[in-house]
């Protein structure tokens, strides 16, 4: 079965720049896939090539599409990107992520706002349609912009860093409505993280991505304490308690 997304021998960057070299893997249908490295690792430029934002400087990115249509990609940007001081509501975010159906200079159908509003009931938020967006609270916010992502009806769910900034609570609530996304809804994710801990018990392959250092595969393979502690130049463990994996970095005066 063909992959949806190869990267062949990629180098990827801007302009003339290559930040990272011969970048080789693969996301299947179906796949729970991580992105996880330091702050400037190249996670976001990876991110950028397979929605095909930026184009590999050598190799090849190829994007195969699951029918005759081209794939749809679901993009949930960082909350810090979204301008909130536009009075936009709930419903009227929502309805962004339909553009692409609806058209140019054509006018939102019947089945577009059902779309919006079961979509927003999906993520369990449909009692805010009406609420503008500023006034919500960051978990809030970040379920609008998952909602408006799923109205597109994505082939793929691709979230940059969807848990950055929120407090535990939250972090572990969108955690789990994109597990749930995955799990009963069989869709396939891409999730950028720079928070090992948020991705080590979700996601199924994971990449650690460095300019220096690249490996991808199944997570028990890959996200070990010898490979984390070559990436972060630190002493990290990887330690497996009550079925979760958690990670302890050692710094010079101790647990971190």
């Amino acid at each position: 079965m063909q992959p949806l997304i190869e990267f062949k021998n990629a180098a990827l960057g801007y302009g003339r720049n290559a930040v990272l070299k011969d970048i080789s893997f693969s996301i299947e249908a179906g796949d729970y896939f991580g992105l996880v490295g330091p702050n400037g690792s190249g996670k976001t430029t990876i991110l950028r090539a397979i929605l095909g934002t930026i184009h590999p400087l050598a190799g090849e990115v190829r994007v195969h599409a699951p029918s005759a249509r081209p794939i749809r990609f679901g993009y949930v940007p960082q909350r810090d990107t979204v301008d909130y001081v536009l009075p936009y509501t709930v419903g009227e975010v929502v309805l962004m992520g339909r553009y692409h159906q609806i058209g140019l200079m054509r006018l939102p159908s019947q089945k577009d706002r059902e779309i919006v509003r079961e979509t927003l009931n999906h993520v369990d938020i449909s009692d805010l349609h009406d609420r503008p967006l500023k006034e919500l609270s960051g978990g809030q916010k970040q379920r609008v912009l998952i909602a408006r992502a799923l109205a597109s009806e994505p082939d793929i769910l691709v979230l940059d860093e969807p848990t950055n900034g929120m407090d535990l609570s939250s972090r572990i609530s969108i955690l789990q409505l994109i597990h749930s996304l995955y799990q009963i809804d069989r869709l396939t994710i891409v999730m950028v993280s720079h928070l090992l801990d948020d991705v080590a018990n979700y996601v199924r392959r994971i990449a650690i991505v460095d300019r220096n250092f690249f490996q991808v595969g199944n997570v028990d393979d890959v996200l070990t304490g010898e490979n984390l502690t070559t990436l972060y130049q630190m002493p990290v463990e990887v330690i497996h308690k009550d079925g979760n994996k958690v990670i302890i970095a050692r710094g010079p005066d101790g647990i971190r």
